[in-house]
């Protein structure tokens, strides 16, 4: 019997990063953790309560006070603040924006990142982020960087909001992805930066599917690789 693999997947925003671990912890029967949720959820707890995002310290109090689960239920990753099912509620501009300052903060990254390594050190998951590789789990069993330029993150974003029916437009949508890119990619703690054994996988020019179906066949060829 194969052991089951730690799939890590990093990438910036609007990667595709989501869509593919959901996807491909459903093609392999394992459980799918979205650790951008979790920021999510302690933002949205944050703004709430009127936290300063500059507030270091009680941004990391308000984390360790904070529970935050991660259901499946019909085939669809719920998320639950305290008990509150805040799904759909931490999807907003507003809240992608408050995460990506709240997860610069190390005092949160520190409770957030002993979470997901408690989720997932069994094995059997897909987890994304934008550390998972580099630091959540640097001896994950494969490791995906998933990239695309940035019109096409900016375009798969602001489709995304236009589906919601959140009034914002391509060009903002553009500008702040490279915002966050920035920010990312320039945070002292836990930048976001590829691992160097990542496979990188650019999405520009590619469908979901067939990114999923390169993303399986890596696996189960570390997978099996590791049992012989």
């Amino acid at each position: 019997m194969l052991r089951k693999l730690i799939i890590a997947i990093d990438g910036p925003v609007g990667s595709g990063k989501s869509t593919l671990a959901r996807r491909v912890a459903a093609l392999m029967g394992y459980i799918y953790i979205d650790t951008g949720a979790m920021y999510r959820a302690v933002a949205i707890k944050a703004l709430r309560r009127g936290v300063s995002f500059d507030a270091a310290d009680e941004l990391a109090a308000l984390a360790g006070a904070t529970r935050i689960d991660l259901r499946a239920q019909d085939g669809t990753q719920q998320v639950f603040l305290d008990g509150e099912d805040v799904t759909a509620a931490i999807r907003t501009p507003e809240v992608a924006q408050a995460a990506s300052k709240v997860a610069v903060v190390p005092g949160v990254r520190k409770v957030l990142v002993a979470e997901q390594r408690r989720a997932g050190e069994q094995g059997g998951v897909v987890m994304e982020g934008r550390d998972i590789g580099s630091v959540v789990f640097p001896d994950a069993q494969l490791k995906i960087f998933l990239t695309a330029s940035p019109e096409v993150r900016a375009e798969r974003r602001w489709r995304e909001h236009q589906q919601k029916g959140d009034a914002i437009d391509l060009p903002r949508t553009l500008e702040e992805i490279h915002e966050r890119d920035r920010r990312d990619s320039g945070r002292d703690t836990s930048p976001l930066v590829r691992a160097k054994d990542a496979v990188v996988v650019d999405s520009t020019a590619m469908e979901p599917e067939e990114v999923a179906r390169l993303v399986v066949m890596l696996a189960n060829d570390q997978a099996g690789a590791r049992a012989s």
